[in-house]
């Protein structure tokens, strides 16, 4: 209904919004807004920051519902954790709109920019040659039913892609004791909005590592009780 006003040029949206907790959409979400943003001539920004390179389990999370944003903005893990790199992504014809000097940056012309991006591209080689998104995808699936088969009166609720997660626990425990439990077993995870808590373990995690992390998880879970 938004997207109607003429006003609206472009829709920014997280396939699946990190910081909220891990807020995973309806099925069919994305390509809904895929079918609105064509038809109402409303540029579509996909926002896969946190989502993007592997992390759920596909190179883009949109890659799930098979859909393409017309512009893609990626960061952190393009480099690895090697190097700060973020890119803005889209076709020529959207491009081309951006004339020399329209939009710069600070360091824009630093020539450590080349490093970046020789970095960026070793990453993503890395990614697809060293299996890391196939297996971000089986141990995410690990983890869930892990984590799923824990007694709900402390982790409520389970959700998740690939290897970005979350659990939400009951509203009379809190999320940043359950974090510095963890911490103290040797897991880290970052609490969000008060009964949240993320997990998002590197993606060359393996089965014996996901498996200890659950089990873990699980001890810290009965210390509530």
């Amino acid at each position: 209904e938004a997207c109607s006003d003429h006003r609206v040029c472009a829709f920014m949206v997280e396939p699946i919004q990190g910081e909220a907790g891990v807020s995973m959409p309806d099925d069919g979400y994305l390509k809904g807004v895929r079918e609105i943003c064509t038809k109402r001539n409303v540029l579509w920004i996909g926002d896969e920051i946190q989502t993007g390179l592997g992390r759920t389990g596909k190179m883009l999370a949109c890659d799930h519902e098979n859909v393409k944003p017309d512009i893609l903005i990626l960061g952190k893990a393009l480099a690895g954790g090697f190097y700060p790199v973020s890119a803005v992504l889209s076709n020529n014809d959207l491009m081309s709109q951006f004339k020399p000097g329209t939009h710069g940056s600070t360091f824009g012309g630093n020539p450590m920019g080349k490093v970046g991006a020789n970095v960026a591209l070793t990453s993503l080689k890395v990614l697809v040659e060293e299996g890391m998104i196939e297996n971000a995808e089986k141990m995410g699936q690990i983890l869930r039913e892990r984590l799923n088969q824990i007694p709900k009166d402390v982790i409520k609720i389970v959700r998740g892609k690939g290897l970005l997660n979350a659990v939400v626990i009951d509203s009379k425990h809190d999320a940043w004791e359950f974090c510095l439990r963890l911490r103290d077993n040797g897991v880290l995870a970052k609490p969000t909005h008060g009964d949240k808590i993320r997990f998002a373990p590197p993606l060359c995690i393996t089965k014996e590592q996901t498996l200890e992390c659950c089990e873990i998880i699980s001890n810290v879970a009965k210390s509530f009780k």
